[in-house]
């Protein structure tokens, strides 16, 4: 743990004099092309990145996060930008002297070793005396002390996971970088392997870079959350200003369900298909709202108007609805005490301000 960082009860404590505020990385302006005639995968990408930060890059399939990170760890070259950790330009340098760890999809543990020596092999910056007690203490740190004699088939896939992650942080890296390294794992044991590698990365103190293309794990896993499409960083915030006040109707869109719909706004309110909604001062003219179908709420209609239930989901603590009102689809989701049946009518009322898209 970074000697400046303490975990009292439970709660992270950072002095802010530490180096932990210090800026770790910046990327600048990335640029990548595979092939002159083609768009360019990664577009004029920058963000920046404090010590103990961690970004999840999401997007679709070949959005350019893989590229991103590739880059990042110095197997691809871009063809232009500049990468810089804790302030020194490392853009031309090899994967070996940029001090970056790095946890892949399939976790790449040596078969022929035990897990005390995958952890051990790691620790190049360490006499050779020193590393089986140091790699003892990061498997202790897993939760893996009973198994340092086990080799990586005798192993399950989350116990395989800790191990990886192990020997990424024996090494002592000034970054990590994780490539969909949940995607192998069950639903159960991916919630809590995800739980527990964040729970270990703050108490670090490790700055991390997370690539998925799973929505909610960029929410629950990241302190920010950057938004990729077709090579560029359309959006890049903290998971709940993303969520809630995307960029843009793309961004809306991949977050998760949600309602986009139109309408005049004038002082402070917008004319819409669901009434009059509030939403920011200043905002004027025709305008399109995100609204998440939590946003949204049902009664039951009791004049056989309003919005017709055309299908119905059961989740176990929800329903996810899709409505019908005027030619238009909605979509709600609603407790699971709150039931109505497929063809019945049902009033909509919305629960907070609606979120303006900027475009």
């Amino acid at each position: 743990m970074n000697s400046n960082q303490m975990v009292r009860s439970g709660v992270e404590v950072v002095d802010p004099l530490s180096a932990s505020w210090a800026e770790q990385i910046r990327v600048e302006h990335l640029t990548k092309h595979f092939h002159s005639e083609d768009p360019p995968a990664v577009d004029d990408l920058s963000f920046s990145l404090h010590a103990g930060e961690i970004l999840a890059l999401l997007g679709p399939s070949g959005c350019g996060k893989t590229t991103t990170l590739r880059m990042i760890a110095g197997f691809e070259l871009p063809n232009a930008g500049r990468i810089h950790l804790h302030g020194r330009d490392v853009t031309d340098l090899s994967p070996q002297q940029r001090k970056i760890g790095i946890v892949f999809q399939d976790y790449a543990l040596f078969p022929h070793m035990t897990v005390e020596q995958n952890v051990s092999f790691a620790m190049r910056h360490l006499p050779k005396a020193k590393r089986p007690a140091k790699a003892v203490e990061w498997l202790a740190l897993m939760g893996l002390s009973t198994l340092t004699t086990r080799y990586p088939h005798e192993l399950s896939g989350g116990q395989q996971q800790r191990v990886a992650l192990a020997r990424t942080l024996a090494a002592e890296p000034d970054l990590v970088l994780l490539d969909e390294p949940f995607s192998n794992l069950d639903a159960s044991l991916r919630e809590s392997t995800r739980n527990e590698m964040r729970h270990l990365f703050k108490q670090a103190g490790t700055t991390v870079i997370l690539v998925t293309h799973d929505q909610a794990e960029a929410l629950t896993f990241a302190d920010k959350v950057g938004v990729m499409s077709a090579g560029k960083l359309v959006q890049l915030d903290t998971p709940q200003m993303v969520y809630q006040y995307p960029s843009n109707a793309f961004v809306a869109r991949f977050l998760g369900h949600t309602n986009l719909i139109s309408g005049e706004a004038e002082d402070g309110k917008v004319k819409t298909p669901l009434g009059e909604l509030v939403v920011a001062d200043g905002v004027a003219g025709e305008v399109r709202l995100s609204l998440r179908p939590e946003d949204l709420f049902l009664t039951q209609s009791m004049d056989g108007k309003g919005a017709k239930v055309v299908g119905r989901e059961f989740r176990g603590h929800d329903y996810f609805y899709i409505l019908e009102q005027d030619g238009a689809q909605y979509c709600v989701i609603t407790p699971s005490h709150h039931c109505f049946d497929i063809g019945s009518r049902v009033n909509i009322s919305v629960l907070r301000t609606g979120a303006v898209l900027p475009d």
